[in-house]
């Protein structure tokens, strides 16, 4: 809208205030506000019992559903209110209300791909309200006619780079166009991202390579898109290339090496989601795969961030790889006066009475060495799940183990040393020693 023309809405709307015609656009319009609330219930309605029947289907695209069907609806139901009230009265202010539902809708679309594009940001609270405000602030320089003085007011704060002439307002439509493009790429990388990640059939490892080589197409595509529309030549890039190259090539070689060997790791699959593995004296679960470093969660719920670089270089042990199961062996020593067909029956019974312990391969004892204080006996069974720790399993099994020795007079014995003293002369020889 031009200056005059808005100057001229406001002093219709103010004609209509002052009429009983009003009442019909009052009314009219909070029809349309309470029909969109009730179908924004239902569609909500719809939404939560989906939800609920099928949680896998709850994600972003939804939230952000709900976040705008309000203001669509109201958007949609205003627009037709108009065209049918405008046969018979004035609409002016539905022509008011139209920009502020649209605004409304903008803004939290905008807000929602910002939430999609960085889940974890701090700022992005903040950054809400400013946006908010901003765009409101916008909208009210729209409705009272003072946009377009602006507009030219910062038209006319330019400067030269070069041979080109660059003024304020090009500078903030540069700037807009690249973050409208740069969010709409985001929000498109996350809807695809989401996708993927809910594909039965596909790899997790290459769910994740697809997901990142999607954003990254994608971010590309949409600076490519963008540069042009503010009027970058995108020749004028090929200086920044060859300055990024030789700072990859020099200084950045670390962090360029962890993301190679990110997706390294995604792509040959040696380490998934979920592996127990030990690199160096790190041991844990692999909860996170990034392109730069994997997260292990330990048993003790500490999280150990590891370098991609590290895991290709460096001898990984895999326990989960082919195959989840591992053996876990307790060495147990018995009194030479045992019966060690008795005590053997009993280590294998003490591991049969644990639920983690596999039937197949049946657990087993052994007779392991004849040691200076007893005999050396050995437990061994397997489990299938070492994700969730083996010092549980070894204290239950050996509180069973004490327990049934101490019914059954087993002994478990402990060093026992005996110190002879010789007489006076081996005492004088140790005070004295010869030289």
């Amino acid at each position: 809208m031009e200056e005059n023309q808005i100057a001229e809405l406001l002093i219709d709307l103010w004609k209509d205030v002052q009429q009983p015609a009003i009442f019909w656009q009052v009314g009219a319009l909070a029809v349309c506000l309470v029909l969109a609330g009730l179908i924004t219930r239902q569609i909500k309605g719809v939404l939560r019992r989906r939800r609920e029947a099928n949680p896998s289907l709850a994600g972003a695209g939804e939230e952000g559903l709900r976040r705008v069907i309000f203001p669509l609806t109201a958007l949609g139901l205003v627009v037709v209110a108009r065209i049918i009230l405008g046969h018979w009265h004035h609409v002016n202010l539905f022509k008011l209300a139209v920009p502020l539902l649209g605004a409304m809708a903008a803004i939290r679309l905008t807000v929602h791909a910002l939430k999609r594009s960085f889940p974890r940001a701090g700022w992005l609270a903040s950054f809400e309200r400013f946006f908010a405000t901003a765009a409101w602030i916008v909208v009210a320089l729209q409705i009272i006619g003072v946009l377009p003085t602006v507009i030219d007011g910062l038209e006319q704060i330019g400067f030269t780079v070069g041979k080109a002439k660059i003024n304020l307002w090009m500078l903030l439509q540069g700037a807009l166009t690249v973050m409208v493009t740069m969010l709409v790429a985001m929000w498109a990388a996350g809807v695809l991202e989401s996708r993927l990640m809910r594909t039965e059939g596909l790899d997790s490892n290459l769910q994740l390579v697809f997901a990142r080589l999607s954003k990254a197409l994608l971010l590309v595509l949409a600076v490519t898109i963008s540069l042009p529309l503010v009027g970058i030549d995108l020749t004028a890039l090929s200086v920044f290339g060859g300055a990024l190259g030789v700072g990859l090539g020099l200084g950045l070689q670390k962090i360029a090496a962890n993301y190679v060997a990110g997706f390294i790791l995604l792509l040959d699959r040696s380490i998934r989601m979920g592996n127990l593995i030990s690199v160096g004296t790190e041991r844990g679960v692999v909860s996170q795969i990034t392109t730069r470093y994997t997260v292990l969660k330990g048993m003790t719920g500490i999280e150990s961030i590891v370098p991609n670089e590290t895991l290709v270089g460096s001898v990984v042990q895999n326990e989960t790889f082919t195959d989840p199961k591992v053996r876990i062996s307790l060495p147990i020593q018995v009194s030479y006066a045992t019966d060690l067909e008795k005590a053997m029956a009993i280590l294998v019974e003490a591991a049969h009475h644990q639920p983690r312990v596999m039937k197949d391969p049946a657990p087993g004892a052994f007779v392991e060495a004849f040691a200076d204080s007893g005999i050396n006996l050995q437990l061994g069974f397997w489990i299938r799940d070492p994700a969730e720790g083996t010092l549980g399993i070894r204290s239950a099994i050996n509180l069973e183990i004490w327990r049934r020795f101490k019914a059954e007079g087993i002994e478990i014995p402990f060093p026992q040393r005996e110190v002879r003293i010789l007489g006076d002369v081996a005492v004088s020889t140790k005070d004295n020693p010869p030289s």
